[in-house]
């Protein structure tokens, strides 16, 4: 028996695949955008999972739009727009199985966070790629290619805090971006993982208008074990979402939404959880951009205002062909040419700041060094 065409042409995730190779204990991964452990609230999310579990009603089937309580703390208005999902990483590709025929062009950053890339492609879509700068998606260039005849079906961007750029898209470009998408008639996806976990400056309002999906999650900011991510959007498409998604999982488990929906619940609980993460993640962030600057004076960075991720640009470098000796070295990052769409990003990689300890961030860098700069 064979695959189908779409199983044989599938590609792995190359981060996932990293990982496979990277996780051995003598090796510092600045790989995975993994959010750090010690954070996690366990104790308090025992405390929850314990008064779930000791109610049926959170043992039931639910429906498969998610828990109505738990979509009106998260909606913006109406929880009639909301579709809760496994994961926002399911969000994505419910809408690439309803907006997408194959072949159809999406346009998205270039670089592209790989698992929006990994999902559109399994969708048999078009990749378009447009460059992004400190301001985000270049909306010149989006628009230079509107007024040579694409017309995209959807728009990808990571808004807040790129994956893997770390750039924030700019208000004036959002405004832009959401006209464009009324006068060529597409779609945008505003994937919004990390816009909590903001560390300098002041938040962006999100890009405006009735055009666009906006996918969040509680992986990073509260645990991603729960896998509880939702989805609001355009009524039509979260329609069509939700009797997608009842032939792929029926509904998200029951008992993960209880347990976000509870801990939500808790007055002000939330916003003091997220105010601890701040000050952690940015000395984090602050450590790893200060190994770079002494360990690999070359490179060529943008300081992130949050997120989990720095960008490196490493000037004559192939990453990709050192990433094995890197990680015989004892140190495992991702290559740019993972996240690359038409560029050649071979000398550009992505280092995350969120789970190696601050002690060990100088340690890790240090180990790059020797690698990408021998002798």
């Amino acid at each position: 028996m064979q695959l189908s065409h779409a199983a044989r042409s599938a590609e792995s995730s190359a981060i996932r695949d990293l990982l496979r190779h990277a996780d051995r204990p003598d090796v510092l991964s600045l790989a995975g955008g993994l959010p750090a452990a010690e954070l996690f609230p366990v104790a308090t999310i025992s405390e929850v999972a314990g008064s779930v579990l000791a109610r049926a009603d959170g043992l039931q089937y639910g429906l498969s739009e998610g828990d109505l309580a738990l979509r009106e703390i998260v909606s913006d208005g109406d929880p009639e727009n909301v579709l809760v999902t496994t994961g926002s990483q399911q969000a994505l590709d419910l809408i690439g199985r309803v907006v997408l025929d194959p072949g159809d062009p999406v346009v998205v950053g270039d670089p592209c966070y790989v698992g929006a890339r990994q999902v559109l492609l399994a969708n048999r879509a078009e990749l378009i790629g447009v460059g992004v700068d400190h301001d985000g998606l270049d909306v010149d260039e989006l628009e230079s290619h509107l007024a040579g005849g694409l017309r995209p079906k959807l728009v990808y961007v990571v808004a807040n805090f790129d994956n893997p750029s770390g750039a924030v898209l700019a208000a004036d470009r959002r405004a832009r971006l959401a006209a464009l998408a009324d006068a060529h008639d597409f779609l945008i996806i505003e994937d919004d993982p990390y816009g909590a976990l903001r560390y300098d400056g002041d938040p962006v309002a999100p890009i405006p208008g009735d055009r666009v999906l906006r996918l969040r999650s509680a992986s990073k900011t509260l645990v991603p074990g729960l896998r509880v991510g939702w989805v609001s959007g355009p009524q039509f498409v979260i329609d069509a979402m939700v009797i997608a998604k009842q032939a792929v999982d029926l509904h998200t488990s029951t008992v993960s939404q209880a347990i976000v929906r509870e801990l939500l619940l808790q007055p002000g609980w939330f916003d003091q959880h997220v105010a601890g993460l701040l000050p952690w993640y940015a000395n984090q962030r602050d450590t790893l951009v200060a190994a770079i600057a002494a360990h690999l004076p070359a490179a060529e960075f943008h300081r992130p205002d949050g997120g989990m991720f720095v960008w490196c640009r490493l000037p004559g470098s192939d990453t990709a062909s050192v990433l094995t000796d890197a990680v015989e070295a004892g140190v495992a990052f991702v290559p740019g040419s993972a996240f690359a769409v038409d560029r050649d990003l071979t000398d550009h990689l992505r280092l995350s700041f969120a789970t190696v300890a601050a002690a060990q961030l100088p340690v890790a860098v240090a180990r790059l060094a020797q690698v990408v700069q021998p002798g």
